[in-house]
C-alpha cells in the first residue's frame, strides 16, 4: 500500500485512504492535493483567495481539518477516452473512479506526482509550482503500451468554479493561448471598491500544445451525465462553448493517435491574474525552453533551504524518514510564510519562529523583535501579530485572549539555548503601539508584569473569552474567570524570565518574579488540585471545572503538562497526574486533550464544547497539546513515555495504523480523532491539516529530550533520553556554526554515562569553547536499560 524512501512517499491506491494527500507552498501559495485528484488552493493578495472554486458559493475559509471532499469538489482532472471502444477513464482517480493496472500517488518535497496504467495507456501528471510566481506548473505523459495502435481523446478538466454573483465568464483566448474566466469579486460598501479592483479575478488554464476543441461552461461540458460521465465527452468533439455569467470550467480535448510505445506529453499553467498582460508574461516565462525544469530546481534549492539541524539514525526507519525528510519542511512552512495569513496569532508567530531557531535563527531573531515593535502600552502583547501596513486583525484575532505574554520567555529560551545570541536582549524596539523604544529584555519583563498584573484575588490568572484554547471563550467573559492552565503556564514563564535576570545580574527583578511565582504555585494547588490532577479553570460564577466530578471534561492535559515544566506540584502529584493520564487520556494514536469529551453545549465553558466529540480541542488527540506534554515528560525525566506517545504522533508503521488514521507520513497534523472511549470507531482519523505549533516543539523535544543534545549558555549540554529497546543510534547536529558526530551505544557493563569527544574522555556533560567549522566525533556509551 505504502513505499517510503529519501525521495518520497508512494501510496498504491486511490481508496485505501481516499483522503490522503500532500501539501506545496511559495511565499505567495499553498495548496493541498489529495490522491483522487481534488485541490484546495490559495494565493495571497494581500488576503487570502482562491482561484478555484467550488461550484456554488462558499465560506471564506482557510484550508478545514477533515475537509470534506465531494463530486464536485474543485480538483485537476484528465478524461481518456478510447476513441475506438469508448472507453473513458479518468486520471487521477475522480471523477470517472475506474480502477486501473496501476496507480501510484507519489509526494515528493519539491512535486506531486500521479503515475496511472490503464488499460495499456500508462499516464503520467506531474504537479509543481515556482518560488515565486503563484502558477501551477502541471506535466502530463501519455504513452501507448499496449502492443497496438490506439486513438485517444484526452480531456485536461480543471475546476474553476463559482467565481462571483455579480460578473463572471470565460472564454477560449487564442492570443493567450488558453482559457481565460473573468469575473468581478462581489462587494457592496463603496469603501471596499478601492481593494476589490486591485484583486486578481481572472483565472487562467493555458497550454503549450494547441488543443483540437475546448469548453468553458460547466453546465455545458457535464451535461445529463454529470462528472462521471460528462455528456460533452461522449461526442466526437467538444462545442468551443463560452459561458456568458455561467459557472466556467477549464476543459481541452485533444484528439492523438498513439503508434505502439508512442509518447506525447502536454504541458499546463493554472491560476489567478489580474489583467491579460500579467498572463502573457507567464506563459512566455514558463513555456519558454527549459523553464519546467528550471522551476523546479529553483524550487528544490528552497525547499532546500528548510533542512534543520538534525539528521538522525535509528532503529525506527520510519521514525528517521520523517525526521530527516518531512519535520524541517512543516516547520520551514511555518515560519518561512507563517502559515500564508497577515495576521497570525501571537502564540502562533512566536512558536512557529521558535521552530525556525532550528533551521533559520535570524529569521526567528526578526520575528521575535517584529512582534515585540507590536506590543500595547501595558505590556500586553496584541492578539495578532501585523505582518504588512495593509493588514488588520480579523476573525480570532479580534477576540481577547490572555495568553499571549507568556509565550516571549519560552520561545526565547529555545533560541538562546540554539543560538547563544543574548546579545538580542539589548537590542531597541521602538513600538508601534506604545510609542517607547525599549530593549528586548525592557519589553519581556514588561510583558511578565501584566501577567502579574491580570491575576485575581486568588492569584490565578485571568481568561476572559480564552487563553491556548480559543474556544474555550464562556469560562471569563465576566472578568471573573481564570484559567488553570495559563496559571501553571505563567509560573513557568516567570522562572524562565527569572533565571534570564539573575544571568544578567538583575537580581531584584528575578526575586521579584521567583515570589511571584511562589505565590502562584501555592494557589495553584490550593484552589486547583482536585486530588489526583489539577483543574482547568474557575468560571466567571466561580465553578472549579476539569475535575473528578464533572462527567465531561472531567480531566484536561494542559494543565498537567505545564505544571511538571513549571515545578509547581511535587513527585507525588506528578505521579498521580501521569497515572491518570495514562487511564484516561492516552491512546493508541496519542495522548487527548481531554476526556471524556463534550456532547453538548456548557455554557459557562463555551463553544469548545459544542465541537463533535472527539474533534479539534473537543478530546482530540490533539498534537499540540500532546507535544507539551511529551516535552514535559522529557523534562522530568519520564523518557520511555514520553518517546512512545512522541511515535504515536507519526502514522504508521503498520497497515492498519496507516488505514485508520488515512494519512501519509509526510506531516504531523493538527489533530487525530480521540473521544477514543465513546466513539472507537473513528479514533485515530486524521485532520489532514499541516497547520499546527506541534512541530516546532517537536523539534525542540527530539533536541532537548531524546537525543539530549541541548544548547546552553556554556555550550552543548549532554543529557540523552533513548528508549530502553534502542541498542545503538547515531546523529549528526548542526550546532553554532560547528558539527557533532553523535554515536550512542549501549554498553551492560557500564553504571553511568560515558562520553569521549575527538577520542577524548569528556568529563563532564558540556561542550565548550565551540568553533565555528569545525566537525566533532562524539561518542555516548550508555548503560544498558
Amino acid at each position: 500500500m505504502l513505499d517510503i524512501n529519501d525521495e518520497c512517499i508512494e501510496l498504491k491506491t486511490p481508496t485505501a485512504m481516499p483522503n490522503a494527500a500532500a501539501f506545496l507552498w511559495n511565499k505567495k501559495m499553498v495548496m493541498q492535493v489529495n490522491c483522487r485528484g481534488f485541490v484546495v488552493a490559495q494565493h495571497m493578495q494581500p488576503d487570502a483567495s482562491k482561484y478555484s472554486h467550488s461550484p456554488n458559493i462558499e465560506a471564506k475559509t482557510f484550508i478545514q481539518p477533515e475537509q470534506p471532499f465531494y463530486a464536485h469538489h474543485p480538483g485537476r482532472f484528465v478524461y481518456i477516452k478510447d476513441e475506438q471502444s469508448g472507453e473513458l477513464f479518468s486520471v487521477p482517480y475522480e471523477p470517472v473512479r475506474k480502477t486501473g493496472d496501476t496507480f501510484v500517488f507519489s509526494a515528493a518535497q519539491d512535486e506531486i506526482q500521479w503515475r496511472i496504467e490503464f488499460q495499456g495507456i500508462e499516464v503520467q501528471l506531474t504537479l509543481s509550482i515556482p518560488r515565486d510566481d503563484v502558477v501551477e506548473l502541471w506535466r502530463l505523459q501519455v504513452r501507448n503500451k499496449s502492443g497496438r495502435p490506439r486513438k485517444l481523446s484526452i480531456y485536461p478538466s480543471f475546476t474553476i468554479g463559482y467565481m462571483s454573483w455579480m460578473n463572471q465568464s470565460a472564454c477560449y483566448r487564442q492570443d493567450l493561448g488558453g482559457i481565460v474566466a473573468s469575473s468581478v469579486s462581489p462587494y457592496q460598501k463603496l469603501e471596499d471598491y478601492p481593494r476589490i479592483k486591485t484583486l486578481k479575478d481572472k483565472t487562467f488554464f493555458l497550454h503549450n500544445i494547441k488543443p483540437t476543441a475546448w469548453e468553458t461552461n460547466r453546465e455545458a461540458f457535464e451535461g445529463e451525465g454529470g462528472l462521471h460521465q460528462p455528456s460533452a465527452v461522449d461526442q466526437e468533439q467538444l462545442e468551443d462553448g463560452e459561458a456568458f455569467y455561467q459557472t466556467p470550467v477549464g476543459v481541452f480535448q485533444f484528439r492523438h493517435s498513439f503508434d505502439v510505445d508512442h509518447s506525447q506529453e502536454y504541458r499546463f499553467l493554472f491560476g489567478p491574474a489580474k489583467d491579460d498582460s500579467e498572463i502573457a508574461q507567464l506563459r512566455e516565462k514558463y513555456f519558454a525552453p527549459g523553464a519546467f525544469e528550471a522551476s523546479l530546481q529553483d524550487y528544490r534549492a528552497y525547499i532546500k533551504e528548510g533542512e534543520g539541524c538534525l539528521t538522525i539514525n535509528t532503529p525506527d526507519a520510519g521514525f528517521d524518514n520523517f525526521v530527516n525528510h518531512w519535520l524541517g519542511r512543516q516547520i520551514f512552512y511555518h515560519g518561512d510564510v507563517n502559515r500564508l495569513t497577515n495576521d497570525p496569532q501571537t502564540r502562533n508567530y512566536l512558536q512557529d519562529n521558535m521552530g525556525m531557531c532550528y533551521i533559520k535563527p535570524q529569521v526567528s531573531r526578526h520575528a521575535f523583535l517584529h512582534a515585540l515593535s507590536q506590543q500595547e502600552q501595558s505590556g500586553a502583547m496584541p492578539d495578532g501579530i501585523l505582518l504588512h501596513e495593509e493588514a488588520q486583525l480579523q476573525y480570532i484575532n479580534q477576540i481577547p485572549h490572555t495568553d499571549h505574554c507568556v509565550w516571549l520567555p519560552i520561545c526565547l529560551q529555545a533560541y538562546f539555548d540554539e543560538t547563544g545570541d543574548y546579545g538580542l536582549l539589548d537590542e531597541q524596539v521602538s513600538g508601534l503601539s506604545d510609542g517607547k523604544t525599549l530593549t528586548v529584555f525592557e519589553r519581556v519583563t514588561n510583558a511578565m508584569h501584566w501577567l502579574l498584573e491580570s491575576r485575581d484575588a486568588r492569584n490565578l490568572s485571568y481568561i476572559a473569552q480564552g487563553d491556548w484554547c480559543d474556544p474555550m471563550n464562556m469560562v471569563g467573559p465576566k472578568g471573573r474567570g481564570v484559567s488553570g492552565w495559563l496559571s501553571v503556564a505563567t509560573v513557568y514563564a516567570l522562572k524562565l524570565w527569572a533565571d534570564i535576570c539573575q544571568q544578567f545580574r538583575q537580581q531584584g527583578q528575578a526575586e521579584k518574579l521567583l515570589a511571584s511565582a511562589g505565590q502562584m504555585s501555592e494557589a495553584i494547588n490550593e484552589h486547583l488540585w482536585d486530588g489526583d490532577w489539577l483543574a482547568r479553570g474557575i468560571t466567571d460564577d466561580n465553578v472549579v471545572f476539569g475535575i473528578s466530578d464533572d462527567p465531561e471534561g472531567r480531566i484536561f492535559l494542559n494543565p498537567q503538562s505545564w505544571s511538571m515544566l513549571a515545578d509547581c506540584v511535587n513527585a507525588e502529584q506528578q505521579q498521580k497526574m501521569i497515572a491518570a493520564i495514562e487511564q484516561q487520556l492516552e491512546t493508541p494514536y496519542g495522548v487527548m486533550m481531554l476526556a471524556p469529551a463534550y456532547t453538548s453545549m456548557r455554557e459557562d465553558v463555551g463553544r469548545v464544547t459544542q465541537k463533535y466529540p472527539g474533534v479539534a480541542e473537543n478530546g482530540s488527540v490533539y498534537n499540540h497539546a500532546a507535544i507539551f506534554y511529551i516535552y514535559a515528560l522529557y523534562t522530568i525525566g519520564e523518557s520511555e513515555r514520553a518517546f512512545k506517545l512522541l511515535r504515536q504522533m507519526i502514522p504508521g508503521s503498520d497497515a492498519q495504523d496507516y488505514l485508520q488514521r488515512g494519512q501519509l507520513p509526510a506531516y504531523i497534523p493538527n489533530y487525530y480523532r480521540g473521544a477514543y472511549y465513546q466513539i472507537p470507531k473513528t479514533a485515530g482519523k486524521s485532520s489532514q491539516l499541516f497547520n499546527t505549533g506541534t512541530v516546532s516543539w517537536v523539534y525542540r523535544s527530539l533536541i532537548d529530550g531524546l537525543f539530549g543534545l541541548r544548547g546552553c549558555r556554556e555550550g552543548l549540554c549532554i543529557q540523552p533520553q533513548l528508549p530502553a529497546h534502542w541498542q545503538h543510534a547515531s546523529v549528526s547536529r548542526v550546532f553554532r556554526g560547528a558539527t557533532f558526530d553523535v554515536s550512542y551505544e549501549r554498553k551492560a557493563s557500564l553504571h553511568k554515562m560515558s562520553i569521549r569527544i575527538n577520542d577524548k574522555v569528556l568529563d563532564e556533560a558540556i561542550v565548550r569553547d565551540i568553533k565555528v567549522g569545525e566537525r566533532y566525533s562524539i561518542k555516548i556509551q550508555l548503560p544498558a536499560a
